[in-house]
């Protein structure tokens, strides 16, 4: 099997296409994979570390008001299609597997348009423009959340759930410890705010830390985001308060491992991350951001929220006292954690690479 990747500009498009790829040669190990992406998202820098081919084309996403730069990106857009086809026919893919951003428009688009078999992933519970527009083109929608099925065609559109589900199922919980040195008998509270960091969540977070030495069962990790991590770490050091159960690092190379060992997250609510806890069945604290398109994140926490396996704090209500109060009730209200727990397994697929594998027949 030949087939072309696309998706970019965060990771929660591009890991759901890179777990893709690892099931595909799980079932096929001679398939041959190209990545197309562009050169300005992380997918440049991601994908090639995965030994996959990396080919680029050049696009932007549109204004929602009316401009000279929206007429711009249509004819970018018409210029990497032309470039996709170019490097379609050069690769001769039997299928093209898009995951979302804006890169997915014109090479799955120029897939259609050759006759190649397409599918598109949706991770968020609504949909973004782009899988919009390709819903109506490709032969298969796999989604991963039941709540999407009315945005998109019904009879090509099925639920798999996210493919970074199955990524974390496998991982290991006592490398996920031995790697921040944390001893083995203490719960883990992960507080993370993305790759890039999340200045609300760690402000809440640095007025919190006094409190973590009230929990010595448990052993506090905060991951600030690389962009962050020189400014917090300067102001934790000049804190007269610093408990020994806390780690502070800037960012987590074999995160599911860290995952699989953790007992309650704190974290935004993109949709892959999402995906990942649901698997593990790890309670959580939901912090959706209020800057992303169509506010999808705080759609997607409510949703875990809904069916009790996540309870959700709006930016605009966060503090340590609001965040510590939510911690403490989870950790300690009798039974709270396990209901959480099995709320959370009960929304999880780790099948879920499984199934949209299945979608490439």
């Amino acid at each position: 099997m030949r087939v072309v990747l696309t998706g970019g500009g965060t990771g929660g498009h591009i890991y759901p296409a890179l777990a893709v790829a690892k099931e595909i040669l799980r079932h096929e190990p001679q398939a041959a994979f190209l990545y197309i992406g562009t050169k300005r998202g992380l997918e440049s820098i991601i994908v090639p570390k995965h030994n996959i081919p990396f080919q680029s084309v050049e696009i932007s996403g549109f204004k929602r008001s009316l401009s000279l730069e929206n007429f711009r990106t249509i004819m970018k857009f018409f210029r990497a299609v032309s470039d996709a086809k170019r490097m379609l026919k050069e690769f001769k893919p039997d299928v093209v597997i898009g995951t979302g951003g804006y890169v997915c428009g014109p090479v799955v688009y120029a897939a259609t348009k050759l006759g190649i078999r397409t599918v598109i992933h949706e991770q968020n519970v609504e949909p973004g423009i782009t899988n919009k527009f390709l819903s109506r083109y490709v032969n298969k929608v796999a989604v991963s959340f039941e709540d999407s099925l009315p945005y998109f065609p019904s009879a090509k559109t099925i639920v798999t759930g996210n493919p970074r589900a199955t990524e974390v199922v496998s991982s290991n919980p006592e490398k996920g410890r031995s790697n921040l040195q944390i001893p083995a008998g203490k719960k883990i509270v992960l507080l993370v705010g993305g790759s890039r960091g999340a200045r609300a969540i760690n402000e809440a977070t640095l007025a919190a830390i006094p409190q973590f030495s009230q929990y010595p069962d448990c052993h506090f990790v905060y991951v600030t985001g690389d962009v962050h991590y020189e400014s917090i770490k300067e102001r934790i050091d000049k804190q007269r308060e610093k408990p020994t159960n806390f780690t502070v690092v800037p960012y987590v190379d074999q995160m599911p491992d860290l995952l699989s060992a953790t007992h309650v997250i704190v974290n935004r609510a993109g949709a892959s991350f999402l995906a990942e806890i649901t698997a593990l069945g790890i309670p959580a604290i939901l912090i959706p951001s209020p800057y992303v398109t169509n506010n999808h994140q705080v759609k997607n926490a409510r949703g875990l929220e809904k069916e009790g396996a996540a309870e959700v704090i709006l930016e605009s209500e966060l503090n340590e006292a609001i965040l510590m109060n939510k911690i403490d009730a989870i950790l300690h209200q009798e039974g709270r954690w396990q209901k959480m727990r099995e709320a959370s397994l009960s929304l999880g697929m780790p099948e879920a690479a499984t199934n949209l594998y299945r979608c490439l027949a």
